[in-house]
């Protein structure tokens, strides 16, 4: 069995979304062919801890650990939060908080760690992955990011040890929509941009996780970049009780950040229990994860806290338990640049869940094409009040009728035991003389 040494910051007891892309190929890449080998911290700054994944390791991997130094003191210290307090990523705030702290904070974070906080960990890494190479044969390198120095790492290493690499792009780099966030001076946005480059100039292969980052990518480096999207594991949803009709339950599922506040869903919201007695009655808006405050405080501004019900994260199974009891789920998209090429890993298993997706955001983007495919759903731009209100009328009707359901025929092919025998694929291709 060929095996491939996967450089991932994510990593179980880690909670969130970052974790579950390669948690789940490590999962099921034995059954194709390839015994997967985990270099990830030691001691990391997780955003959020979820230990039950730890089920989903496969017995007796190999995993390597190093410590890791993660100056969050000093950014904590600028943006106010308490030492307990965790950095969440997106520039997540629950809290609010002085501008100038924010500002300060985000500058730090742009223009002194670069490309991002685990920046120390590079050298670090390179040494001891070098001198690990010499002694342990493995026939790829995978490296997968945010944080793209995780990139710069397998960089390093294929430098010293010329052994093929795939690098993966979960998110942006430069193209993030928060990067102009960053407040970047000159010399730090060209430093950015030029590491961005060297990453793509020298992987063996590039992935992405939709057809407009690979298209994004593309344009900065000129060369061919391959789409592994993301899934859902079929292990996770077995055993979700069935709906029970009892609400008309909205849920968000994961991080929303101000980008993502869906303003005109409020206000379609507001309309709708002004005027109709069922969603007076029935409405519950549900969010389970990290939230900005500025998504509460729209939500207050629009005289629905009475129906809002904020749950912080929670466990990965406890998350998909409490979704599987909604009459819809929400998917907001980043309102923001890159918005046509964002088609988040929560997408996928709302199509495992069943329940009917609203989405806001661009309806020629590539969740948008997804939705449509899988039949799971309707789109409304950002601005479309009007269309909110129109698709959440007609799927009151479905729930009075008891047949709120959205049964897509084709999903099974968003399965992560799928998408990990199209990854071995390209592995195969890049080990193959």
């Amino acid at each position: 069995m060929k095996k491939v040494l996967i450089i991932t910051y994510y990593w179980p007891p880690s909670g969130g979304a970052g974790v579950q892309r390669w948690l789940k190929f490590a999962k099921y890449l034995r059954s194709v062919g390839w015994e997967p080998v985990i270099y990830t911290p030691l001691n990391p700054e997780y955003p959020s801890a979820d230990p039950a994944l730890q089920r989903d390791i496969p017995e007796d991997i190999t995993v390597l650990k190093t410590p890791i130094w993660e100056p969050y003191m000093l950014y904590k210290w600028f943006s106010g939060l308490k030492g307990s307090e965790r950095v969440q990523p997106g520039f997540i705030s629950e809290t609010k908080r002085p501008a100038l702290a924010a500002k300060i904070s985000a500058w730090i974070r742009g223009n002194l760690f670069i490309p991002d906080a685990r920046c120390l960990w590079i050298s670090p890494s390179i040494k001891y992955l070098t001198k690990w190479l010499k002694h342990n044969k493995v026939d790829a390198l995978v490296s997968t990011g945010p944080p793209h120095s995780l990139h710069l790492i397998a960089l390093g290493v294929k430098k010293k040890v010329n052994i093929p690499w795939l690098a993966d792009f979960r998110d942006p780099w430069t193209q993030i929509d928060f990067f102009p966030k960053l407040m970047l001076t000159p010399w730090a946005e060209s430093r950015h941009k030029k590491l961005e480059q060297s990453v793509l100039a020298t992987a063996d292969r590039v992935v992405t996780v939709s057809q407009t980052c690979a298209h994004n990518l593309k344009i900065l480096c000129g060369r061919n970049i391959e789409v592994v999207a993301n899934g859902y594991d079929e292990d996770d949803f077995g055993n979700l009780p069935p709906f029970s009709y009892d609400s008309f339950r909205i849920t968000h599922l994961g991080s929303l950040n101000a980008d993502r506040n869906p303003h005109k869903l409020w206000e379609a919201l507001t309309n709708l229990v002004d005027v109709d007695p069922f969603f007076a009655e029935k409405l519950s808006v549900r969010l389970i994860g990290k939230t900005d405050i500025s998504v509460i405080d729209s939500i207050a501004a629009h005289g629905l806290t009475g129906y809002l019900e904020k749950i912080d994260y929670l466990p990965h199974d406890q998350a998909l338990n409490r979704a599987s009891q909604s009459a819809v789920l929400l998917l907001a998209i980043n309102n923001a640049p890159n918005a046509l090429g964002i088609a988040t890993g929560k997408l996928y298993e709302y199509f495992a869940l069943q329940r009917p997706i609203l989405a806001i955001g661009p309806e020629n983007g590539d969740a948008a094409a997804l939705i449509r495919q899988a039949e799971s759903g309707q789109v409304a731009d950002f601005d479309d009040k009007d269309k909110m209100i129109q698709i959440l009328q007609g799927w009151k009707e479905d729930f009075l009728l008891r047949q709120l359901d959205m049964r897509s025929g084709n999903s099974h092919q968003h399965t992560r035991r799928n998408r990990t025998s199209q990854l071995a694929n390209i592995l195969e291709a890049l080990t193959t003389p």
